[in-house]
């Protein structure tokens, strides 16, 4: 079985970071740092179809999960605790509940555990529509981009995963073809008797619809532990919106 591309950062307690859809591990190398200077072996992991991880039709949360107690058994980790965003989240969820004895603490970065629609249809279609094949710059791809995407920030978050496939060409890291047939899976739900029954934090953005008072009781029969805390002036990309924040709350609960 081949192994997740990852980054390493510091010693200590193991911490593994997973990316959400469409990211990889580079959107958290900054807290990384941070997380490494606090004591901790950082793992920023990229999952399969993304970042320099390898590529697979195979694509949904149990398989994700799979892929990640793979990697804790690579590196011979103990006493994990693992942190991820939307759907590093599920994953890390999926993870949690199937394998509570490789995770000792959960953090879920904006993504509670229920089904959501599929709704990056906008965003895939928009990459789909560029053409690398004609664009040599990551400005006109932007440019090319922006007439799908008007968010600026969005648009430069799905352009990090641009690199130089060889001289003049152009190619996305992630597997673009997969992960917009399989994108219906990234709504999917963690099993409805699944249960973690260890320390968990949920971290929410105040201005973000991913995770709403509605769905703290769903939360706490999944993970009786919780607790769940809102990080002010962000929304669902709350690490990158937040940061200070972000790494204060979850230190304290690290550290607890």
């Amino acid at each position: 079985m081949q192994t997740l591309h990852s980054t390493i950062l510091g010693e200590g307690q193991p911490l593994l970071i997973l990316h959400g859809f469409l990211g990889m591990s580079d959107n958290w190398k900054s807290l990384g740092i941070k997380y490494a200077e606090a004591g901790l072996q950082v793992h920023l992991i990229d999952q399969r179809n993304h970042g320099k991880s390898f590529h697979s039709t195979a694509f949904n949360y149990d398989i994700l999960a799979n892929d990640i107690k793979a990697y804790i058994a690579v590196y011979n980790l103990k006493n994990c605790i693992v942190l991820g965003h939307s759907m590093g989240g599920k994953t890390a969820m999926q993870l949690a509940c199937s394998y509570p004895d490789l995770v000792s603490k959960l953090l879920i970065a904006d993504i509670a555990p229920k089904y959501y629609p599929a709704h990056h249809h906008e965003i895939i279609n928009g990459l789909k529509a560029l053409d690398l094949d004609t664009i040599n710059s990551r400005t006109a791809a932007s440019e090319a981009l922006s007439k799908h995407i008007t968010n600026k920030g969005v648009r430069q978050f799905l352009l990090k995963n641009l690199y130089w496939i060889e001289k003049g060409k152009l190619a996305f890291r992630f597997n673009l073809e997969v992960l917009a047939e399989r994108m219906e899976y990234l709504g999917e739900n963690i099993d409805g008797s699944a249960t973690y029954n260890k320390p968990t934090l949920f971290l929410r953005g105040d201005t973000s619809e991913y995770v709403s008072p509605l769905d703290y009781d769903t939360i706490k029969r999944h993970f009786p532990k919780a607790t769940i805390a809102t990080i002010s002036n962000a929304g669902h990309w709350l690490h990158a919106e937040n940061p200070k924040e972000f790494l204060e709350k979850s230190l304290i609960f690290i550290k607890k």
